[in-house]
């Protein structure tokens, strides 16, 4: 998760004893104020667009996506780096889903806080993270959100343990928030104690949950994460996936972050570059573009946004799409 949204700034989320990262290789100026103009008009069938800001309300990020072209985004429901949890009051949600229709956004997924840590040995903070998830699952019921993305925690001491206390967490959240809002766990780069930089670790949290509860359970994954944890997209995109199938399911993936990476192959380091200009290169772009594996699947930028929110995720969006109008032959 890579850029300045409004007053929420990207990074890798904070956990309890681990020191506080610099933010993924983004400016940290104040943003431009937004406004509505130049809207792009896509008349497209795909489910691509990016991280947007809820800056001035939640019901504003429809409009910001209409602004770069998006078709799906991804939200913040609360400041990312504070414990407040507020609430959605009825008419927010109304109004929310309201500029989705009218905006013609298709896909939306929240993001959960940086400071949640399902996996953590600390009972206090364990219990504070739980309450705070369930509070984003109960925000996301109320705004009509269907899916939080969610990155494993940090074990902090034993990794067994860990997954056990992550998948322990899982269930107690989604026994309070009954219905059939979902949980995706998203891949990381393996810094630290992190959980979920492999696909056994994933499969296994999965495994751990109850088949009543199981089926809430999906999958995010990132190319810049999965490039950083070792796997090659370049030069192995299609063992890869093969892999992902046979370990976790490609029918439980349900959404792309879409970040080239500012790091090498296996780096475990996760800073994320526009698309096509770091080390994964155009290429994997082109071919998840183009693969009808994917064809369903949302995709998100989470891409360096520069000063004004637009231009960049606009550029990269016009990209992606000329990928895939080409065949894969690719766009600048």
């Amino acid at each position: 998760m890579t850029a300045a949204v409004g007053s929420q700034k990207w990074g890798r989320r904070h956990r309890a004893g681990e020191r506080s990262p610099r933010p993924r290789g983004v400016k940290l100026n104040r943003p431009r104020p937004y406004t509505a103009t130049k809207t792009m008009h896509v008349h497209v069938n795909d489910l691509l667009g990016a991280h947007v800001s809820t800056q001035g309300g939640v019901h504003t990020a429809p409009g910001r996506a209409e602004v770069i072209g998006a078709t799906a985004i991804q939200v913040f429901t609360k400041t990312p780096n504070q414990w407040r949890d507020p609430v959605i009051a009825g008419d927010e949600g109304k109004r929310f889903r309201r500029e989705l229709r009218r905006t013609g956004v298709r896909a939306v997924v929240a993001h959960d806080s940086y400071l949640i840590n399902l996996a953590s040995p600390d009972a206090e903070l364990r219990a504070r993270s739980i309450k705070s998830f369930i509070a984003e699952l109960q925000r996301c019921q109320r705004l009509g959100i269907r899916a939080v993305v969610s990155h494993p925690g940090n074990y902090l001491d034993d990794r067994g343990s860990g997954l056990s206390r992550n998948a322990e967490s899982y269930i107690e959240c989604l026994e309070a928030v009954p219905g059939s809002i979902m949980v995706l766990l998203e891949t990381t780069a393996g810094t630290g104690t992190a959980l979920g930089s492999n696909f056994e670790e994933l499969a296994e949290i999965r495994a751990k949950i109850p088949s009543p509860l199981r089926k809430r359970i999906g999958f995010c994954a990132d190319t810049c994460h999965l490039y950083a944890a070792g796997y090659d997209l370049v030069r192995d995109y299609e063992g890869i996936w093969q892999r992902w199938d046979d370990l976790i399911g490609l029918k439980h993936l349900r959404c792309l972050h879409l970040n080239d990476s500012k790091t090498p192959l296996g780096s475990r380091r996760d800073r994320h570059e526009l698309i096509g200009e770091g080390s994964l290169g155009p290429a994997p772009f082109r071919r998840i573009m183009t693969d009808p594996r994917f064809n369903r699947v949302m995709k998100v930028l989470e891409t360096p946004k520069g000063d004004d929110l637009v231009t960049s995720d606009r550029k990269m969006l016009r990209r992606l799409r000329g990928y895939a109008r080409r065949g894969g032959r690719g766009a600048r």
